[in-house]
């Protein structure tokens, strides 16, 4: 793919920027209207001089309840200094901002909602290009989705990944010790004292979770879609490193609004595999899935799950960061970062990709600094997991599909049949899941119904079904968990998730009763209810109900319009008419 730029009207407009005379407000008289706007931004100190320039827009997604985001202010200044130097005027301005820990019921629900936010901010405000500064889970699909539909020259900044911290002398970081900690507590290895302890040493900085979560994962994604300076992906957000992409970043939007680089020539269908292929590579959160394909909806493009699982079984994982393997983020970026790790996936990739720089991917991999030794990016002959970390699982029970995440999960576990133990929402988990009088064994099947996108609502992060306790208390650590929602990019297990259709639109999971048998094969990509296909239609007869609706508001729209995972669980009327597919 060249960089050559076609004569479209768009590329006409963005390659001539229009900076304030763009976008203006309608009055009725367009002279006025420039004449007024001129006016009020002046009451800010600007010349004329500086608003002649191109005007480059900063998304800050800066929030008290994001620490995610706590290097925000330094991060807009670096922008600005950028787009500065290379001759644009910046102009910050404030969007939503989605702190997964805080947002109730959950971010994903709000994801969609800061798409819109993102998109129309874009569409409503004079700019020639946008910088999108993002890091906690949802926000960055949530941009990348705004900015795909809103179709300006587009560059995303991540606000990069916290430090690591210690506890009596081992290295820990959000989440994943996170969750392995507090299993811990709940199976009384570890007492109130320590787990207090341990509080206070998960998190070290402001930044994202330090492991391969769904913030390292969107991470890379972004940078393997093309969509960050080379680099972008890795630096921890408290470094001068952070600082320095900050900086080229501005510098690079002014080049792409001079350009007329829209977001369009960037999220082709080559650029989407290069990201699967980064996905399956670093053992990525499985929400990285559903984020993909949301992007991917917003361009007409529709990703194909049984590709991934093909290309999965010749794309093994190299990044050894935890969950899947030992490793943080820092350690990720003190080994080359996305530089070291495209290099080695060179064979697997497509090359002729456009990145924001203009330059192909396979350019900027030439440009990768020479190899060196280094133990978290592992060499293609020695992966640390074989396949992908994502299988793509189907059989009766999940018609339309359902994944695992298999490098995170226990080998012994992916070939298993058992006894489905049920529970038919959060409410009924959170009463049951600690009886001690529960009737749970270690081979049975924990299987959770109406967490997916309509039943949550906005399929809730509660795939990762804790440990009964009745078998924590047995030093039990992995249990097969099914369900129709998702789990942490942070989490680890046999963990079955995006089980479609969802149980709230009368999926096969519905009507999955206590006692059941199940069976699970990863190697045959099965995942089925052994019952009879006349007794399967009965019961989902008897549990035929309508949409889940709501009566006002956000929830109302979210309801409405919302898809299932293999659409991204965007809203209906975002997604662009699907002309391309991934392959």
């Amino acid at each position: 793919m060249s960089n050559k730029k076609n004569t479209s009207k768009n590329d006409n407009a963005a390659a001539d920027p229009q900076g304030f005379r763009g976008g203006l407000t309608n009055y009725g008289d367009a002279g006025f209207s420039l004449f007024l706007r001129k006016a009020f931004i002046k009451g800010a100190g600007y010349t004329d001089s500086a608003l002649d320039r191109p005007v480059i827009g900063i998304a800050n997604t800066g929030s008290s309840y994001n620490p995610c985001h706590g290097n925000m202010p330094q991060l807009i200044e670096a922008v600005k200094r950028g787009i500065m130097l290379a001759g644009g005027l910046p102009m910050d301005f404030p969007t939503i901002s989605i702190g997964e820990s805080f947002a109730q019921p959950t971010s994903m629900y709000l994801r969609n909602l800061m798409s819109m936010d993102t998109e129309e901010m874009i569409r409503a405000q004079p700019m020639d290009a946008i910088v999108m500064i993002g890091g906690c889970d949802k926000t960055v699909p949530a941009q990348l989705m705004g900015a795909a539909s809103a179709g300006l020259p587009s560059i995303q900044l991540i606000t990069g990944a916290m430090l690591t911290g210690s506890h009596r002398g081992e290295v820990v970081g959000a989440c994943t010790d996170c969750r392995r900690y507090w299993g811990r507590y709940r199976a009384e290895e570890i007492d109130t004292a320590e787990i207090d302890e341990v509080n206070n040493r998960l998190v070290a900085s402001v930044g994202t979770c330090s492991v391969m979560g769904t913030a390292s994962t969107m991470a890379c994604i972004a940078e393997a879609l093309g969509m960050t300076v080379p680099g972008g992906a890795s630096p921890p957000a408290v470094t001068s490193d952070r600082m320095r992409v900050a900086e080229d970043t501005g510098a690079q939007a002014v080049r792409m609004a001079l350009d007329g680089l829209t977001i369009d020539k960037i999220l082709t269908p080559a650029a989407f595999r290069n990201a699967m292929v980064v996905l399956l590579a670093i053992g990525g959160s499985t929400n990285g899935i559903v984020h993909l394909a949301a992007i991917a909806g917003r361009m007409g493009i529709k990703i194909d799950l049984e590709e991934l699982d093909l290309m999965g079984r010749n794309t093994p994982v190299l990044v050894d960061l935890k969950p899947s393997g030992q490793h943080y983020m820092e350690h990720f970026h003190a080994a080359g970062g996305m530089g070291t790790l495209l290099r080695e996936l060179k064979p697997l990739l497509a090359l002729d990709a456009l990145t924001v720089t203009g330059r192909t991917l396979g350019e900027e991999i030439e440009r990768v600094g020479a190899p060196f030794k280094q133990d978290v990016i592992r060499p293609m002959s020695k992966p640390i997991y074989p396949q992908g970390g994502i299988a793509y699982l189907k059989g009766n029970l999940a018609p339309g599909g359902a994944i695992i995440k298999q490098s995170a999960a226990s080998p012994v576990l992916m070939e298993h049949e058992g006894r489905a133990v049920v529970f038919e929402n959060l409410e009924d988990l959170a009463l049951r899941i600690d009886n001690l009088d529960l009737d749970v064994k270690a081979d049975d099947i924990l299987v959770l119904k109406n967490i997916g996108p309509l039943g949550g609502p906005g399929m809730p992060e509660a795939g990762y079904i804790p440990i009964p306790k009745k078998l924590a208390l047995q030093g039990v650590k992995d249990i097969v968990r099914i369900s129709d929602g998702r789990m942490s990019g942070t989490a680890f297990g046999t963990i079955v998730l995006h089980v479609m259709p969802e149980s709230a639109l009368g999926g096969p999971l519905a009507c999955v009763q206590n006692g059941d048998r199940i069976r699970l094969s990863v190697e045959r990509r099965e995942l089925s209810l052994l019952i009879e296909e006349t007794e399967m239609a009965a019961r989902l007869a008897s549990l035929a109900k309508p949409r889940p609706s709501a009566e006002r508001g956000y929830r109302k729209l979210f309801l409405q319009s919302v898809t299932q995972a293999d659409q991204g669980v965007d809203f209906d009327f975002l997604q662009a008419n699907p002309t391309k597919d991934s392959s």
